[in-house]
This record gives structure tokens, C-alpha cells and sequence, in this order.
């Protein structure tokens, strides 16, 4: 697939991977809405990559949409919103990227329920939402590529992550059910694992993915990667060895893999405890 002139509707653009990938996209020429609850960071980037494009770059343009997904949706509100807007300013989408997610590492117990469900909501309930939205669209113009951007926490549980874990095999699943229902139809579906990423969404996990000699991936490194796999028009594609070989083995046998996560677990056990009792 060439992305020069693609109309795409990126979610959770100021972040981490979503500022990369957003300027990645930009220089094949895509023309971008780009989603996030950060109004001050989502339009700098629009304007950087505005300029980049009228500068006699490849011509990539972007617009903002401010929108925060913590909100109840109610009728697929906010996600009508968002695909109106991007529809009505780049005259369509041919792509819509869930980038958008948060994570705690935390004991399960520990997590309150109101951050339970808001990280299954933003995590798996919004890019169904999106999806549910744009659907209707990708029919009508008989093409469409939507692509979730999971984790290999979506194919492992990992220790102090449970919910997390869980939001990322939900899409993870959906993904792959969505997919065989749209078998025959002109509309692709791509799930992307990456392992951990060296984001500030990592940084409350960092010393503790060290301390386990957890991989760590620099986000110019994964975005490049799910460039390639979007051109590609991937099924599935994960991201860094030996996670995406344990993560497969997790399919088979989830017993092997209990074991082999059982002192990493001690460890990030240790790592909770010194956070919630700094004096020791």
C-alpha cells in the first residue's frame, strides 16, 4: 500500500509512539487527522508537520481533533464526533490508526474501579467505537484499512499489569474476530505488538523492566516497523524476539510460560513494594 495521499485518522497522536508516527506518516505524504485530549500538544504538531509540508516537504498536511475518550460515550459519542470531523476536513478516511491507551503497573488489588474501567474503556472500548463508526464509510466507499495498536501484553498476562493485559487481549481478539467477519470485503484489519517502549507511559515501569532485562524499544524504532507492516496490509505483526516467540509459546502452553515469568514477577513484586513504602 502507498501512503502518499492516504487520509488518516490517527488517535492518542501526542503521545509517545503517536508523535513519531504521526511526523512517519507525514513524510510519506499521508494527509492526517490526528486525536488527542492534549489541545496545546496536538496542535503543535499539526502546525510543525504544516510547515514541514509547505516548506517543500512531501506534502503530508495535518488538522487537530481535540477530544478526551474518558468521557461516557453515549451512542457512539464522542467517536461520531471525531470521524465527522476528520471526514468533513480531509474529505474522507482511508485509514483509521487506535493508537490511544494507558497503562498502570500496579498490584490488581491496589487499582480502583473507576481506573479499571477507564483503562478498558480507552484501551478496547474506543477503538471498537471507532471502528463501529467508521465502518458504514469503509463500506460505502468499498476500501478501508483500520489498525489497533496492541501489545505483546495482549497475547502474555503479565505480572501487575492484569488490566492492562486484559484491554490489549480484548482488542487483540477483536481485531482478529473483526477481520474473519470482513473476509471478501475490501476493508483490511492489522493488529500490531509491540513490546515495551521507552515512552513516559513506561517510565513508572522502567527500573523494574531493567531490573527483569526486559527489551526495551526506542519509538522511532517501533514506528518504523508499523509503517512496514501498514504498507504491507500485516494480519498480525509483533514486534521484538524473544516476546513475540513467548508470546506465541503462551498460546500452546501457558504453563511454560507461568514459569518462566515467575522471577520476574518477585521481582516487579519488590519494585511495588519499595514504591508504595519508600522508607524501606
Amino acid at each position: 500500500m502507498n501512503l502518499n495521499g492516504k487520509r488518516i485518522l490517527l488517535t492518542g497522536a501526542a503521545g509517545g509512539i503517536g508523535q513519531p508516527l504521526a511526523l512517519a506518516l507525514s513524510s510519506k505524504g499521508a494527509k492526517l487527522a490526528l486525536v488527542d485530549r492534549d489541545q496545546v500538544a496536538i496542535s503543535t504538531m499539526c502546525e510543525k508537520i504544516n510547515q514541514i509540508g509547505g516548506l517543500g516537504g512531501t506534502g503530508g498536511i495535518a488538522m487537530p481533533i481535540v477530544t478526551d475518550f474518558q468521557e461516557t460515550e453515549t451512542d457512539l459519542y464522542p467517536a461520531k464526533s471525531v470521524v465527522s470531523q476528520a471526514v468533513e476536513h480531509l474529505g474522507g478516511v482511508d485509514i483509521l490508526i487506535n493508537s490511544a491507551g494507558i497503562l498502570d503497573f500496579t498490584m490488581f488489588e491496589a487499582q480502583n474501579m473507576a481506573r479499571i474501567s477507564q483503562m478498558m474503556h480507552i484501551n478496547a472500548t474506543v477503538p471498537m467505537l471507532l471502528t463501529r463508526a467508521l465502518l458504514p464509510r469503509f463500506f460505502a466507499q468499498n476500501s478501508g484499512h483500520i489498525v489497533n495498536i496492541g501489545s505483546i501484553f495482549g497475547s502474555i498476562g503479565f505480572p501487575h499489569f492484569a488490566t492492562y493485559s486484559a484491554s490489549k487481549f480484548a482488542i487483540h481478539g477483536f481485531s482478529q474476530a473483526l477481520r474473519r467477519e470482513l473476509v471478501g470485503s475490501n476493508i483490511a484489519v492489522t493488529y500490531i505488538a509491540p513490546r515495551a517502549v521507552k515512552t513516559p507511559m513506561n517510565d513508572q515501569a522502567a527500573l523494574m523492566l531493567a531490573a527483569t532485562k526486559t527489551a526495551m524499544d526506542d519509538p522511532e524504532v517501533v514506528v518504523a516497523k508499523i509503517i512496514k507492516a501498514i504498507e504491507a496490509e500485516k494480519h498480525e505483526y509483533y514486534i521484538g524476539q524473544p516476546e513475540s516467540f513467548f508470546a506465541w509459546l503462551n498460546g500452546f502452553l501457558p504453563s511454560l510460560v507461568d514459569i518462566g515469568l515467575k522471577k520476574q514477577a518477585e521481582i516487579a513484586s519488590r519494585f511495588l513494594s519499595r514504591k508504595n513504602n519508600p522508607a524501606k
